[in-house]
């Protein structure tokens, strides 16, 4: 599959879809933000293909008229930030359009939230990416995997598998919905139709 270059790439968002890469870990909590990802494509049929010189995969779609690039990371979570930073730079694409969707333990599950800036709690692939993009204020598509039970470690249950029921996906389809709603209506207007939905 030839790479792109991001050289050609015109987007005014990028979509990040957080996870880690391989089979091992395709099918985990901590990977639902790459659900939500290959969701978003599965209507155009676009494919992610690596991009040149940065490590992630990337597919150019259009949501409302709007140009966004919907990213994967090809790195491990820790270090989300790493190949995303740089490419939003050369892009040209400023923290506040970089969308990031991922797992989020304060959540119970399949609950949807967007929101924008606000701490890590305690997220690897947060972490990296406030470090490397340099500020707090990006928005975020949280999807809900509530918290272990106690005494659980929460490395083990983040990377254990999703529970994959019915409600599990309307949640990942509900997460695609609120990128579209992000990027063509708003964050104000997104939220109130997505916190609205049951």
């Amino acid at each position: 599959m030839a790479a792109l270059e991001a050289a050609d790439l015109d987007a005014e968002w990028l979509v990040v879809g957080l996870g880690n890469p391989g089979a091992k870990y395709a099918a985990t909590r901590h990977n639902v933000g790459y659900m939500a990802v290959d969701d978003l494509l599965a209507e155009s049929g676009e494919l992610l293909q690596p991009v040149a010189g940065h490590s992630l995969t990337a597919a150019p779609l259009n949501v409302a008229d709007t140009p966004i690039l919907v990213v994967r990371s090809a790195t491990f979570m820790n270090l989300s930030g790493d190949p995303i930073a740089p490419l939003a730079q050369q892009l040209g694409i400023p923290a506040e359009r970089v969308l990031v969707i991922h797992d989020e333990l304060d959540l119970p599950p399949n609950k949807i939230r967007i929101k924008v800036g606000g701490n890590e709690n305690g997220h690897n692939g947060l972490k990296s990416l406030t470090e490397r993009l340099g500020t707090r204020d990006y928005p975020r598509v949280r999807i809900g995997i509530g918290r272990p039970p106690k005494g659980s470690s929460i490395p083990d249950y983040v990377l254990g598998p999703i529970d994959a029921d019915v409600g599990f996906d309307a949640a990942i389809e509900t997460a695609a919905d609120a990128v579209r709603l992000i990027v063509s209506s708003g964050i104000q207007s997104a939220q109130n139709e997505i916190h609205s939905r049951k």
